[in-house]
């Protein structure tokens, strides 16, 4: 299946545990869960365990904060990409540049697989007070972009709830 979707909304809005439920009713297979979060102190600790915990068994959890294309491409399984914000933050911690990171989405779009996207909706708030925090919400927001313009549908999550807005 070719098929792309998106789930974004806030920090804690519900988008990751109702984009797990969508591709569990919506693959044939197990899939695989590529978390991108890399260990950084004992609070990530702690959400990535929370993270453990709500995808039980019902997935293939791959580790990955870098390479998503490598990763995906060597799968045959649909796959959850949890989440795009995290790699975004990896990849100006490693030095990479929006165009390295819209290359790597744009091959991801063109692969003929089932795959769910989960990211922050961070553009709703205020101008940062500091250059990097403006770069990652200006990133953030055009991959925002490129990812939803080439997904088959977008959900937008509040509260739990998520709403088909494509």
């Amino acid at each position: 299946m070719n098929k792309k979707t998106l789930f974004i909304g806030g920090i804690k809005s519900g988008k990751s545990i109702n984009a797990q439920n969508y591709i569990l009713k919506n693959s044939t297979s197990k899939p695989i869960y590529l978390a991108t979060t890399e260990f950084i102190d004992e609070e990530m600790k702690t959400r990535i365990d929370e993270h453990k915990l709500n995808r039980k068994n019902d997935f293939i959890t791959i580790e990955e904060p870098l390479k998503l294309y490598e990763k995906i491409l060597t799968t045959n399984s649909s796959v959850i990409i949890e989440c795009v914000s995290m790699w975004i933050n990896n990849m100006l911690y490693h030095k990479y540049s929006f165009e390295n990171m819209a290359n790597e989405l744009n091959k991801i779009m063109k692969l003929d697989k089932f795959i769910v996207f989960i990211l922050n909706d961070v553009g709703s708030g205020v101008i940062a007070d500091n250059r990097l925090s403006r770069e990652f919400v200006d990133i953030s927001g055009k991959l925002s972009q490129l990812i939803a313009s080439n997904c088959d549908e977008v959900y937008h999550t509040i509260a739990g709830i998520s709403t088909k807005i494509k």
